[in-house]
């Protein structure tokens, strides 16, 4: 399909603080989500498509120190792409080292607010993925994020259609469907003492007893769910804490069964 592009001029890009690294060629493109709140009015009013994007290049600049916006590409929910670094030019949004690997394409979804990815902004991550696979001698490879990076970006919604094979809304995907992600992270920790109670819990203890775990499964985070968590964490290989935090909550919907 025919990329719809919004070119650095039209979005009012700043101008970067010094030269880009080339980037030749790529196995692919890592896709990524805000990790922060984005307002749900973005689908009804481009405009502040347009005002995200400028102050994410902000706050990567102002911010983080880089020397442009991190991104590739950033894709809105119009079925628009934002022309980030664009092609050939290494991002910044992948992580120490992990670059020259892929291109980054933001989906302008996060973990508050806004966190399902439109169809149009599905189409639009598309977009971009062909466009630099047309013209960026980018790779095959679709990847979240977190992929070889500890993060939880793209998000569990973002992250599960990327695992089912990123199809378009409208059919056409490629690849075998697997288990959807975990749901978003609620935004705080389960832990005891003291009990932590909420609809939180319930879910997770609730997916536990789905994992076969002889949990209860009461809205209240006391002492048998920690001591199930620093099982199931142990199990896992990660620090058993007991404290349900961003890693065991995903883990407790995407780790294998066993």
């Amino acid at each position: 399909m025919a990329i719809d592009l919004i070119s650095r001029k039209a979005w009012g890009a700043r101008s970067p603080r010094g030269s880009h690294t080339r980037l030749d060629s790529t196995k692919g493109v890592k896709v990524h989500y805000t990790g922060g709140r984005v307002d749900p009015r973005i689908v009804d009013e481009h405009d502040r498509c347009t005002a995200l994007v400028r102050s994410i290049q902000n706050s990567h600049m102002d911010g983080n120190g880089w020397i442009d916006i991190g991104y590739s590409f950033v894709a809105c929910p119009h079925k628009k792409v934002f022309e980030g670094r664009g092609l050939n030019r290494l991002p910044a949004a992948n992580g120490s080292g992990l670059n020259r690997g892929h291109y980054a394409v933001l989906g302008l979804v996060g973990n508050a607010g806004l966190l399902e990815p439109p169809d149009g902004m599905l189409h639009a991550i598309l977009d971009a993925i062909d466009h630099t696979r047309q013209n960026g001698r980018a790779g095959d490879e679709i990847k979240g994020h977190r992929d070889g990076y500890a993060t939880d970006c793209p998000g569990g919604p973002l992250y599960a259609w990327v695992r089912r094979g990123a199809p378009r809304p409208d059919g056409g995907g490629n690849g075998t469907p697997e288990p959807p992600g975990a749901p978003p992270f609620p935004g705080r920790l389960l832990k005891y003492p003291p009990v932590t109670r909420g609809d939180d819990v319930r879910t997770w203890q609730a997916k536990m007893a789905e994992r076969e775990w002889e949990i209860d499964v009461d809205g209240a985070y006391g002492p048998q769910s920690r001591d199930v968590c620093r099982r199931f964490q142990r199990q896992q290989k990660i620090d058993d804490d007991g404290v349900v935090g961003p890693v065991t909550w995903r883990r407790t919907w995407e780790a294998p069964q066993g």
